[in-house]
C-alpha cells in the first residue's frame, strides 16, 4: 500500500495509506466449455524491419528473401508464451541500448515538427514535505460528475487508531456537505497531484462517506474537463 501525506481543513496533516480501488468487471467471459477465459502474451517477432533491411541490403532484396523463405520468423522463438517481461530500448542495429535520452517532440497543428527538448519527468508529490491540501473549493457531486472525467480513484486508509479518527472526521465533513473537495499539492493546494515520478499530473477531488463507525474516503483524479459547446451566431 502506498502512502500519502494529506492535510484536513484545519491544516492538520498526517501520512496515511493510499490504495487503488479494484474494479470488478460487470461481464465475465468464458470459453465454450464454460471454463474461465484468460489472456496470454505470445512472442510475435524477434527481428524488426530495420534490422532485416540492414541484413539484406534493402527493401527489394528483403522482399525477395521473404518470397523465397521466411527470414523474419525464428522457428525456435516465435510463438512462445511470455510471462514475466521487461521493457528494453533497442538501437538501430537491434541491440540493447543501455543509455537512453528521452526527448519530447512538439508538433504544429499540421503535423510538422516544431521543437525537440529533453523529456522532463514530473516528481511524485503525494509524500512530499508539504501535504496535499484542501483548497476550500467544493463542488456538488451532481455538478462534478457532469463537469469532469474521473479516470482514477484511490481509497485513503488509516494506518492506526489516530489516523482513523483523522480520516473519519474528514469523511464525515464531506458527506455532510454533500460535495467533493478540490485538493492539490503546494502551499495553496492549487498544484496538480502526481502519484508516481514521471506520471501524469492530475487534479484531485476528495469524496467522503460514513456509515456508523465506518468511513470511506476516496481520492478522484481527473485530467479532463468537459466544457459546453459555444455556437456561433
Amino acid at each position: 500500500m502506498r502512502a500519502i501525506h494529506i492535510a484536513n481543513a484545519k491544516k492538520r496533516d498526517a501520512e496515511v495509506g493510499l490504495e487503488a480501488l479494484a474494479k470488478r468487471p460487470g461481464v465475465r467471459f468464458v470459453l465454450p466449455d464454460g471454463g474461465q477465459q484468460r489472456n496470454v502474451k505470445i512472442l510475435r517477432s524477434v527481428t524488426g524491419l530495420e534490422t532485416l533491411t540492414q541484413i539484406y541490403g534493402g527493401l527489394r532484396e528483403l522482399g525477395e528473401a521473404i518470397i523465397a523463405g521466411d527470414p523474419e520468423v525464428d522457428r525456435e522463438q516465435v510463438g512462445k508464451f511470455l510471462r514475466k517481461t521487461h521493457k528494453l530500448y533497442l538501437n538501430h542495429a537491434g541491440q540493447v541500448a543501455y543509455r537512453v535520452n528521452l526527448l519530447q517532440v512538439v508538433r504544429n497543428p499540421d503535423g510538422t515538427e516544431k521543437e525537440r527538448r529533453d523529456l522532463m519527468k514530473a516528481q511524485a508529490n503525494v509524500t512530499a514535505e508539504i501535504p496535499i491540501q484542501w483548497s476550500g473549493r467544493k463542488f456538488p457531486k451532481d455538478e462534478a460528475i457532469r463537469r469532469f472525467v474521473f479516470t482514477r480513484q484511490y481509497q485513503i486508509r488509516h494506518t492506526n487508531g489516530l489516523s482513523y479518527d483523522f480520516l473519519y472526521a474528514m469523511a464525515k465533513e464531506l458527506q455532510e456537505a454533500g460535495a467533493l473537495m478540490f485538493v492539490g499539492a503546494g502551499k495553496k493546494g492549487s498544484e496538480p497531484i502526481v502519484i508516481t515520478t514521471g506520471g501524469e499530473p492530475y487534479r484531485g477531488f476528495l469524496e467522503g462517506r460514513v456509515d456508523g463507525d465506518r468511513y470511506c474516503l476516496i481520492l478522484h483524479l481527473t485530467n479532463l474537463e468537459l466544457k459546453p459547446l459555444v455556437s456561433e451566431e
